[in-house]
């Protein structure tokens, strides 16, 4: 039997930049803010984070920092899959020697593979893992699926014990769910899809939402697993607005807009992404001020 890493929300949490670097301070605040906020998880150096265009050493850096600051209070996971699986085994070595709760280990990107290619990759890394992995689906920026079938066929292996699925095929996610049962907690990928994959035996959601949101989105998770199905589908429509606008362009180049105007760091992104076009970013900030995440007038 496998470990669930966590039930509710993580947070895949930014990494605030400053002037090129890291800003540690940033990053300490918004950790110590989830936390107290009630969140479940916190996901450190994934897409959100940025962790493709981290150098080896802050890849290796904000994942010990996640954990240390952290400091047991929530489970850390730590983004460590690649497209080049040597990389990725070394990176979860790494990430589990920190301490790191989980893994999170995402479909490779632009070399791609084949399903036989899928389960030996994720097995090698498996394989030399300490701590529980999680899947991560998202062929819309990988140009990988992870099919049903081979969900299966990875849930077998004993250190194997979830997916974030962030495919947005709901039909897929039902049939991963039907084939694996108890074998892989299943998480949403997508914040416009908690309650409908948490209807389906989903865990819960590992998000961009709960940034700006900790507790709320946590909430949606809690209010469905004990019940409360009404109050959690509420939420999910209350929010969906602002979930849209936080994707209006590519992830994390919206977030980043929304936790620099809460004060956590510069709006500083690294090439090739962009900030937010100015159209973009005030209907973004018009949102949370309705929401009342920020103050201030509405535009």
């Amino acid at each position: 039997m496998h470990k669930t890493v966590f039930t509710g929300a993580a947070t895949a949490i930014i990494t605030p930049f400053r002037d090129g670097s890291v800003d540690y301070e940033a990053f300490g605040r918004l950790i110590d803010w989830q936390i107290s906020e009630g969140i479940s998880a916190i996901v450190a150096a994934g897409t959100t984070g940025e962790g493709s265009t981290l150098t080896d050493a802050e890849h290796r850096e904000v994942i010990d920092f996640a954990v240390k600051r952290s400091a047991g209070r929530v489970p850390v996971i730590a983004g460590t899959g690649s497209n080049d699986t040597a990389y990725a085994i070394d990176l979860t070595k790494f990430a589990c020697e920190a301490g790191a709760d989980g893994v999170l280990l995402v479909t490779p990107y632009y070399n791609k593979a084949t399903q036989k290619g899928l389960i030996e990759s994720f097995t090698a890394v498996a394989d030399v893992s300490t701590a529980p992995v999680i899947l991560y689906n998202v062929p819309s920026r990988t140009g990988c699926n992870i099919i049903p079938a081979t969900a299966k066929e990875l849930s077998k292996h004993p250190m194997i014990a979830g997916i974030k699925e962030a495919s947005g095929d709901i039909s897929q996610v039902a049939e991963i769910a039907a084939l694996c049962g108890d074998d892989l907690d299943i998480y949403s990928g997508n914040d416009n899809q908690i309650v409908p994959v948490l209807s389906l035996g989903g865990k819960g959601v590992i998000s961009v939402l709960s940034n700006l949101l900790p507790r709320e989105t946590d909430k949606i998770c809690k209010d469905y697993l004990s019940g409360n199905v009404g109050e959690a589908k509420n939420a999910q429509l209350k929010y969906l607005p602002l979930i849209n606008a936080l994707f209006k362009e590519v992830n994390p180049i919206p977030v980043k807009a929304a936790m620099s105007a809460m004060g956590y760091g510069k709006n500083e992104l690294r090439l090739p992404l962009t900030k937010m076009e100015i159209e973009h970013e005030a209907e973004l900030l018009s949102l949370m001020r309705e929401q009342g995440i920020i103050s201030g007038p509405i535009a």
